[in-house]
């Protein structure tokens, strides 16, 4: 089939499913891919009928076009023939670049600064799939389709190395699944420890101490430094912490019950349908409890914010610190953590926490969600002008299978890439976003840049639309860990200081 005929046939089976609505697929998050279930569909010789030749028509407008790109391609139960063409252009392997760890500086006071722009690297070969159903689509609590076969999924399987929990100590593990922490990173924690024992926190060298990662023992209470929700004062703190929970359960008092008012409804109705789609794979997500609070939480900041209103993403974005502020009351892995063992204190102080600090996250990203999302338009663009100068060639294949980048960037920038990564990296991407300058609206365009070059071989490789969009929005980064995640910021790191001062450079 020509690419046309395979672009148009994606597009249509895909935004006629749920029409004017944003589909949900977690690529980082689904279970490897099943080789049985490619060799089944060779073995079919399903073949899709013949497209009828032509170009496929565009969106006028950016509202149309973001509703047929639906913001993540979700594979139906009907879509055998799809399934068919797809896996002929699938790598079952794909060749991960890890790194490995900086070997430890002569002068401890250099760590952190070399970390910034220096790491060692090696080819390491990780099998991976890229092509999965989502299981947003089965109710809570019923068997999904995947688990049936899993024990003979897993025998059909390559040998991988362990496999990291999608949560669980997320700053003490790399990808080969070592928890031991090493005399550098308890040195860094000491400094850490000794930073913010002081009367006042000095915040520039929290900033920098932080660039690296944070030691898990005291990234709550940094991260709350950073996002400006608690201040550098050590002896206010308490106070404001008081002051800031019984001002959010005020706004529960007095907006929450008009949920179920009519000018509400929508809003309300939209955020309860999103709450289980939030990390379907993570049981601690799935709890009732947990679901309550994020529909809290989502719902007072959308009321309390009339200009953008709730947005589908947004739900993806208290995830994190309701995580971390979790670990601040336990010692044990989170992923399984029945929350109500906890005291109701501590649940309300984790959900006032974490709604404050995400609604000083969105205070500078707040033209994303905005009508016609402005600022992901602009940060699209962006990207695709700083891809072109970097990596010409990756620009060109896609432009030569006619793959726009909002197809793709759109979620990267609505969704700031948790969904094209496992949570325990997404938390470690933050901890360098908060202690960068506009992280999270800024220095996210050149991790977006890096995060799309560091797949230049995958992408090459791919020879039609549809095999390019299969890949980009299923990338295979379920094993990723620290390593990975040092790597890319390093790279973006380098980007920015070669193009965020140079704008002749940074534009054709």
């Amino acid at each position: 089939m020509s690419s046309d005929g395979n672009r148009k046939q994606f597009w249509k089976r895909n935004a006629a499913k749920v029409p004017g609505s944003i589909q949900h697929v977690y690529g980082a998050q689904h279970p490897p891919f099943d080789p049985l279930l490619h060799a089944n569909l060779i073995k079919a010789g399903n073949r899709p009928p013949p497209a009828t030749p032509g170009k496929p028509k565009k969106a006028t407008t950016f509202q149309e076009f973001e509703s047929i790109t639906s913001d993540a391609w979700d594979v139906g139960d009907d879509d055998d023939e799809l399934l068919a063409m797809a896996a002929q252009n699938l790598n079952i392997e794909v060749v991960m670049e890890t790194a490995n760890k900086q070997e430890e500086e002569e002068e401890e006071e250099e760590d952190d600064e070399e970390d910034r722009v220096s790491f060692g690297s090696q080819s390491s070969p990780y099998p991976d799939g890229r092509m999965v159903k989502s299981h947003s689509e089965a109710p809570i609590g019923s068997p999904k389709a995947g688990e049936c076969a899993a024990l003979h999924r897993q025998q059909s399987l390559p040998h991988r190395p362990p496999v990291i929990p999608l949560v669980a100590r997320m700053a003490d593990q790399n990808t080969s699944g070592t928890p031991a922490m090493t005399e550098r990173e308890a040195s860094r924690l000491d400094k850490f420890k000794h930073l913010l024992a002081g009367p006042n926190t000095d915040l520039e060298e929290l900033r920098k101490l932080s660039w690296s990662g944070i030691p898990r023992q005291v990234r709550p209470i940094t991260w709350k430094l950073l996002s400006g929700y608690l201040p550098a004062n050590a002896e206010r703190r308490e106070s404001v912490l008081q002051r800031k929970r019984q001002e959010y359960f005020g706004f529960i008092q007095q907006y929450y019950d008009s949920r179920n008012d009519e000018h509400h409804q929508d809003t309300y109705r939209q955020i309860h349908i999103d709450i289980p789609r939030t990390n379907p794979l993570i049981p601690l997500f799935q709890q009732a409890s947990v679901q309550e609070i994020f529909e809290r939480i989502l719902f007072i900041w959308a009321i309390r914010h009339p200009a953008s209103g709730y947005v589908q993403g947004i739900n993806d974005l208290v995830t994190p610190f309701f995580v971390v502020y979790v670990f601040e009351y336990i010692e044990e892995e989170v992923e399984n953590f029945d929350v109500s063992s906890l005291q109701e204190e501590a649940l309300r102080n984790i959900e006032a926490d974490s709604f404050w600090c995400m609604s000083k996250l969105l205070d500078g990203i707040q033209d994303n969600y905005t009508f016609a999302q402005p600022g992901i338009q602009r940060k699209v663009k962006a990207l695709e002008e700083l891809v072109s100068r970097i990596d010409e060639s990756v620009h060109r294949h896609m432009q030569q299978y006619e793959v726009e980048y909002l197809q793709f960037a759109f979620r990267w920038m609505n969704n700031l890439l948790m969904r094209e990564l496992p949570l325990r990296c997404t938390i470690r991407l933050w901890d360098t976003y908060q202690a960068e300058p506009e992280g999270f609206s800024h220095f996210h365009l050149y991790v977006c840049a890096a995060f799309l070059v560091r797949w230049r071989k995958e992408i090459l490789e791919e020879r039609d639309f549809q095999g390019l969009m299969i890949l980009l929005q299923n990338l295979p980064t379920m094993h990723w860990g620290n390593e990975e995640v040092s790597v890319l910021l390093a790279e973006a790191y380098r980007l920015k200081f070669a193009f965020a001062d140079a704008p002749n450079h940074y534009k054709r």
